[in-house]
């Protein structure tokens, strides 16, 4: 039996540390894994491409734009999307060629994760399963083309595969830090780009008021309503961090109103 053919995409900036795993997962049962690199200045196209993965460099800007222009690079119908840090198991890999290999009445797989900080697994705060949309037919499926946090779009039937994907999200509370500072900075460069086109949706979403809201009702959602709680003091700090999201991004989308930062060059800042 010849390999599966479905493509493998997975985007890449730096990732020399994890990016073999992710690759040795997949490469031995589809016929084709695609690496696009945002610029890496490690070693992480020379590694993908003695995995034999095909390697394209394409400066990440928009996330969901990005993540578009990377499937249609894709020779296959069904693709199966990638973090360098997430790994088939091989119970996911055997549903996945059972699935695949027949005549499926859906266009797209939502797939089961298991979330890492360090080598624990997260089961508690709604990372567990929190399915994701990974696999799924090329011209079905696309992303809302913004910088964080971008909501999908398919035409068509969603169906739900059992065994999970392994995501190594987190390396440590350093590297949840680094990442959640990123994430709140695209927020709130989001919403300072809304207040330029709408400011009066922007005022409503992006107050004080509505920020120290959202902060306590993340937390209670994370830890008590998702049961945060059943991974103890790991529970509690994601918790707490997960409420501190909403008003670190207003924080900062304050300093870009007051210095009215020029974030784009096509924009009238």
């Amino acid at each position: 039996m010849g390999k599966l053919k479905l493509s493998i995409v997975i985007l890449t900036k730096n990732e020399e540390a994890r990016i073999v795993d992710c690759i040795k997962s997949v490469i031995d049962w589809v016929d084709e894994v695609i690496v696009v690199d945002d610029e890496s200045s490690d070693k992480t196209v020379e590694i993908a491409k003695n995995l034999g993965a095909k390697v394209l460099i394409k400066k990440m800007e928009v996330e969901g734009k990005h993540r578009n222009w990377a499937y249609q690079q894709a020779k296959n119908e069904w693709i199966l999307s990638l973090d360098a840090d997430e790994r088939v198991t091989g119970e996911l890999r055997k549903e996945i060629i059972a699935v695949l290999s027949k005549n499926t009445i859906y266009d797209a797989f939502t797939i089961p994760r298991k979330n890492f900080i360090g080598d624990y697994w997260i089961k508690g705060g709604g990372l567990y399963p929190s399915p994701q949309l990974k696999l799924f037919r090329k011209d079905k499926f696309r992303w809302e083309e913004v910088e964080v946090h971008p909501r999908a779009f398919l035409k068509g039937k969603c169906g739900h595969l059992k065994s999970p994907l392994l995501h190594y999200t987190y390396r440590n509370w350093e590297d949840y830090l680094r990442k959640l500072n990123r994430q709140t900075t695209l927020e709130a460069l989001k919403w300072y780009k809304l207040s330029l086109r709408n400011p009066k949706k922007a005022r409503y979403k992006m107050n004080l008021i509505h920020a120290l809201w959202r902060a306590v009702d993340r937390f209670i959602r994370v830890f008590v309503v998702k049961k945060g709680y059943k991974d103890g003091f790991i529970g509690f700090m994601i918790a707490y961090f997960s409420s501190l999201y909403q008003i670190v991004s207003y924080a900062k989308y304050r300093e870009y109103t007051k210095r009215k930062i020029d974030i784009c060059s096509d924009m009238k800042c």
